[in-house]
């Protein structure tokens, strides 16, 4: 993807410091200060023009939402969405930060995530490109590291190619995934659910949409457990 931000957006987005971080290196470890609680974090991956994000962050005032993207034209993009769904004055529970994702670990201490969104990444659909991937086993092994207790990936995607490699990718690192769907919305619109911009678009065309949650963290594997547990003894 190509972008053309309009003259002087760097001084614009400069501007707006109480949303944008436009050196989020110099953030880690240090999200909850930034923040000014210890709230859960979630990151979204790659959040184009941030309508997820943005309205995660609106409906779910009790986490930390940071929405990251390489384009200084998405983050502005961004900003004005939140901005239109966000009363002001108010205390941020969204940030929206400017990296390129293969630098992500370099942006959150070891620990510091409870969670991570892939929504509607680049497929790389040539062999060569497998590793730029955002399901890579390399990236893999960087979301692990930041991830915490309670560390999930949650993922969706239009690609049918992307999605067999990822759940491939999930099982080859010994990953334990859970609520693997073909077609989300098969069966009618998962209101519970926040859709982006793309995912409004293939739903209107009746593209499926897939989707599978990556459980990494200890906590969130024990969590599983439990509640199949008591889903088997219900079914007795």
């Amino acid at each position: 993807m190509r972008l053309r931000g309009r003259k002087g957006i760097r001084e614009e987005l400069e501007r707006q410091n109480d949303l944008i971080v436009l050196d989020p290196r110099q953030l880690k470890g240090k999200w909850k200060e930034h923040f000014g609680n210890d709230r859960p974090i979630h990151v979204e991956l790659g959040m184009g023009k941030g309508i997820f994000i943005s309205e995660m962050s609106r409906r779910n005032p009790e986490i930390n939402f940071i929405g990251i993207d390489r384009y200084d034209e998405l983050l502005r993009r961004a900003a004005d969405k939140a901005r239109s769904l966000h009363e002001e004055p108010r205390q941020w529970n969204l940030a929206l930060a400017l990296l390129d994702i293969s630098h992500i670990s370099e942006v959150f201490a070891e620990g510091e995530v409870e969670r991570v969104y892939l929504n509607f990444s680049d497929p790389w659909p040539k062999k060569r490109h497998a590793r730029r991937r955002l399901t890579a086993p390399g990236f893999l092994e960087q979301y692990s590291g930041f991830l915490n207790e309670r560390g999930e990936i949650h993922l969706k995607t239009d690609s049918r190619s992307l999605f067999e490699y990822s759940l491939n990718s999930f099982a080859d690192t010994n990953l334990r995934m859970r609520n693997i769907s073909l077609d989300l919305h098969g069966e009618g619109v998962r209101e519970d659910l926040v859709m982006t911009e793309y995912e409004k678009k293939f739903v209107e065309q009746g593209l499926p949409i897939h989707r599978c949650e990556v459980l990494i963290g200890k906590e969130a594997l024990r969590h599983h457990e439990e509640q199949r547990a008591t889903e088997r003894e219900e079914a007795l």
